[in-house]
């Protein structure tokens, strides 16, 4: 899959499902359950046990059927081993430009974390595919939607504390996509195999973003 189809994806999926959690033994099942909800841009943070060997086993196991990230990421370092391991975007919660010139070089989407307006587009300008803007339940959509007036330019993803209740907030903002965590995806839903609940969730996700991108298209309900 080419850089331009990886992100075609990110973008029309609208959703960046996060996977942190403290096993990692449930992760393919967990995998398995959003990805039949229609996510399958899924990211495993390098905060969990063993992240690399799940991202590589993620790789194998689904190829192109699922576009598999590493995030947390915080050097370059560590950036070269995720991709290696099978990862094809590289997320980051502070914008480092050893980190997105590395993932240039190979080719590789990357996400770097701002929060301010410069943060935000400094990471841009450093050569950011998106810009992770983090946390964005400290703001809400309001603030993504006023970043956007003077920076259309910048595709951002923000992430925290977003769910089925303000998911459709955020991308009636401007957002490009959805980072969505705990809200999806927690230890507790693991724990208990919640797996059906996940699938569901993820499903109603991939909805909202689709019914609110709809009515942007055509907010005057006329039928076409």
């Amino acid at each position: 899959m080419t850089k331009h189809e990886q992100m075609n994806r990110i973008e029309n999926r609208g959703i960046v499902a996060i996977i942190r959690t403290d096993d990692a033994s449930e992760l393919i099942n967990v995998v398995d359950a959003i990805r039949a909800g229609g996510v399958d841009v899924i990211e495993v943070t390098m905060t969990t046990p063993g992240a690399l060997a799940v991202i590589s086993e993620v790789s194998k196991t689904y190829g192109n059927q699922v576009l598999i990230g590493a995030g947390s990421v915080l050097d370059a370092e560590t950036a070269r081993m995720a991709i290696l391991s099978g990862a094809e975007f590289i997320v980051s919660p502070t914008t480092k430009s050893s980190v997105i010139d590395l993932c240039n070089r190979y080719g590789k989407v990357v996400m770097p974390g701002a929060f301010t307006p410069t943060e935000i587009l400094t990471a841009w300008e450093l050569g950011a595919d998106y810009v992770k803007v983090f946390p964005a339940d400290v703001s809400g959509a309001s603030y993504i939607k006023g970043i956007k007036a003077p920076l259309p330019q910048v595709q951002i993803i923000p992430t925290g504390g977003i769910g089925l209740d303000n998911a459709a907030d955020f991308i009636a903002a401007g957002a490009t996509a959805l980072g969505i965590g705990s809200t999806l995806v927690n230890n507790k839903i693991i724990s208990e195999k919640r797996f059906d609940e996940l699938k569901e969730t993820s499903s109603r996700l991939v909805d909202v973003v689709k019914e609110t991108r709809k009515k942007q298209e055509n907010p005057d309900g006329q039928t076409i």
